[in-house]
């Protein structure tokens, strides 16, 4: 069986080379994860691979909850990298909830986008995210809700919600990324925005802000009075 290594990528696309020149914070989770994964299958590279694992499994969170078994039996995973992949994300979980560990608090739009900024600036197709907030607008996490083109992303308020409310979040910043570079908002984007924060009042949820995000640069919606 042949299979699609991190090599055989265009050097520019490679993970590896991506973090080693701009950091590991420049890469997506999907990256981050092909690196620990090193392979794919004859089909799809490590990077395709690791956007299905997350897919599959419902975001970060997911694969943490998720057991070895479970991670191995997807195709392409086996138990030497479902092992590598729990011992990575157990890692990240200790250190979250070390009692050093720094509690990033979110006070403007620029604090917000600053921790996205050089993930979501790179992608090629639309991200949709959420930040996770509690009530003294500390950072719990940041989300990826869905993947969609390269012109739009689709995102469901019940599918983010149910993120939202795992994870006991008293408040959210919505983000997403424009591949053209351009964060000037849409029609849609405006739209899909406030049928989230309606369903935010239901569910006694604040939804703080929308955040588009171009490159180097971006737009809240709040801030242009559109929310």
């Amino acid at each position: 069986m042949s299979y699609l290594t991190l090599k055989e990528m265009p050097e520019e696309l490679r993970p590896r080379e991506r973090l080693l020149a701009s950091g590991a914070a420049a890469l997506s989770n999907a990256e981050l994860l092909a690196i620990l994964l090193r392979t794919g299958t004859k089909n799809v590279s490590a990077v395709d691979l690791a956007e299905h694992l997350i897919s599959e499994f419902k975001q970060l969170t997911g694969l943490l909850e998720a057991s070895v078994e479970e991670l191995a039996s997807l195709k392409g995973v086996g138990t030497v990298k479902a092992v590598q992949i729990k011992a990575a994300l157990e890692l990240g979980k200790r250190m979250a909830l070390s009692p050093t560990a720094k509690r990033v608090t979110i006070q403007s739009p620029d604090d917000a986008a600053s921790l996205v900024m050089e993930n979501m600036r790179y992608l090629d197709r639309e991200h949709f995210c959420v930040l996770l907030l509690n009530t003294k607008n500390h950072v719990i996490s940041i989300e990826t809700i869905s993947i969609g083109t390269l012109n739009s992303s689709v995102v469901h308020p019940r599918e983010l919600f149910k993120v939202v409310i795992k994870r006991s979040s008293a408040a959210v910043i919505l983000m997403h990324n424009h591949p053209s570079g351009d964060p000037a908002p849409s029609k849609e984007d405006i739209n899909i925005t406030k049928r989230i924060i309606e369903s935010g009042d239901i569910l006694g949820i604040s939804v703080l802000d929308h955040l588009i995000i171009g490159d180097n640069k971006f737009v809240s919606l709040k801030a242009k009075g559109l929310i």
